[in-house]
């Protein structure tokens, strides 16, 4: 089966984050040193990879361009979700010089965020490859970025987990102390719970895992289980309920964990150690 079409992030979404990032850095008096040059110059400009990686943000770097300059003449040479290689155009654009350097950094910090974070994706999605585990994003985000983020997780081939409280009931371990243990915790999710609601609990042993399983939660989260009891939860599940692994999760041990059979493994890494793609805006 064929992954599905990424579909773009509106511009009504972005655009107040493109706005408030601008003004933090225009700050009170506005950019005092392109206010060096003269006011009709214009220029043209090419958002260049230094290094290779996935595309995603590119709306982003659009939308601050044109908040300074709507009358920018905009050239995408690759569009987000596309690989890109080292020396390589991302887009090109001319426009009033003092709003394109004013414009720079913006465009550059998002655009270079959120193609980090598609391409630290996209190693892991290729890392388990041939496999039925699918790599999920978590709550781990930036403040303010997080529909931005899970967009670019999206972009590398990942799949998004809860955007927020309010998605899902997921059962953590301190909410399982709190209820005094899996069963009660799961008797009252299924009280609570309205019938478009999923509930997913975490447990951190085979024998919460037997504990929960009766219940039969929509997913159960397998809380750094070492390979060999995953592979026993797998067994001992049958298909019942979908199993998602997390802890100790990074791209050397990311492919034994999906060789156990779970269905999926959460990253936080995916959103909070993204390093940085080095995009710059060249002069042409």
């Amino acid at each position: 089966m064929s992954a599905p079409e990424l579909q773009p992030l509106p511009d009504l979404l972005i655009e107040p984050i493109v706005r408030m990032a601008l003004l933090e850095d225009l700050g009170r008096a506005g950019d005092v040193t392109a206010a060096l040059i003269d006011a009709d110059a214009e220029m043209s400009v090419a958002f260049v990879a230094r290094k290779a990686g996935r595309v995603s943000g590119w709306a982003c770097a659009r939308l601050a361009i044109l908040a300074l300059d709507p009358r920018a003449e905009i050239e995408a040479m690759l569009s987000d979700g596309a690989d890109v290689e080292p020396g390589q155009a991302i887009a090109r654009v001319r426009g009033a010089a003092r709003a394109l350097l004013s414009a720079e950094r913006t465009a550059l910090n998002l655009l270079g965020r959120l193609s980090g974070v598609a391409t630290l994706t996209q190693a892991y999605v290729q890392a388990v490859a041939g496999t039925r585990a699918v790599i999920v994003d978590t709550r781990k985000t930036t403040p303010g970025l997080r529909a931005l983020e899970k967009y670019a997780v999206r972009c590398g081939g990942g799949v998004n987990h809860r955007f927020g409280l309010d998605d899902a009931i997921l059962i953590k371990d301190n909410h399982v102390a709190a209820c005094g243990g899996v069963a009660a915790a799961l008797s009252r999710a299924r009280l609570s719970a309205g019938h478009l609601t999923p509930i997913e609990v975490e447990v951190d042993s085979l024998d919460q895992l037997a504990e929960a399983l009766p219940f039969t939660p929509a997913v159960i989260l397998l809380d750094n289980f070492s390979l060999a009891d995953l592979k026993t939860a797998v067994v001992a599940t049958a298909g019942r309920v979908r199993l998602e692994a997390s802890g100790g999760v990074n791209l050397d041990t990311v492919r034994a964990i999906a060789e156990t059979g779970v269905d999926a493994i959460s990253v936080g890494a995916l959103t909070h150690s993204a390093p940085v793609l080095d995009i710059g805006l060249d002069a042409i």
